[in-house]
């Protein structure tokens, strides 16, 4: 029988999340090369260098790349969540408690998406402009009233 996979629920920072990501890496068997193909059949875009790169840093990868590498590694869509939800939760500089149970790390991207929902009904009523953050939370929705 094949031991677990590693979980990222013990990464407090960026440093040990990778950390989780490299054990990852070394419990699936798999080549940079063997991760960007299996990726590709998933339809998910992982190139090997990037990978390689992501993996030899100390900083958070990006969202997409680290739910294409988690399933690349062999672990389903609910592993890939809760990868992302320990990111999320690194990235706002909360950390992580190893014994927080699963059900209390939710994702804190809903309120974000009620101001988007509304910066979005703004700016299709018009005369909006908003400012959005590579992360796609909304920063600011400004409306220019007059028009």
């Amino acid at each position: 029988m094949s031991a677990p996979p590693p979980s990222p629920d013990v990464a407090t920072d960026e440093a040990e999340f990778i950390a989780a990501m490299r054990r990852l890496k070394a419990w699936s068997g798999l080549s940079y090369r063997q991760l960007e193909r299996r990726a590709a059949e998933a339809g998910r875009v992982l190139p090997y260098s990037t990978a390689s790169t992501a993996l030899g840093r100390e900083s958070l990868p990006r969202e997409e790349l680290l739910v294409a590498f988690v399933l690349a590694c062999g672990l389903d869509d609910e592993d890939a969540a809760s990868w992302v939800a320990v990111r999320k939760r690194i990235a706002v500089g909360e950390r992580v408690s190893a014994i927080e149970p699963r059900a209390a790390r939710r994702p804190r991207w809903r309120p974000a998406l009620g101001w988007a929902a509304v910066a979005l009904s703004l700016a299709l009523a018009g005369g909006t402009t908003l400012s959005m953050k590579a992360s796609d939370e909304v920063e600011a929705a400004q409306v220019t009233v007059g028009r």
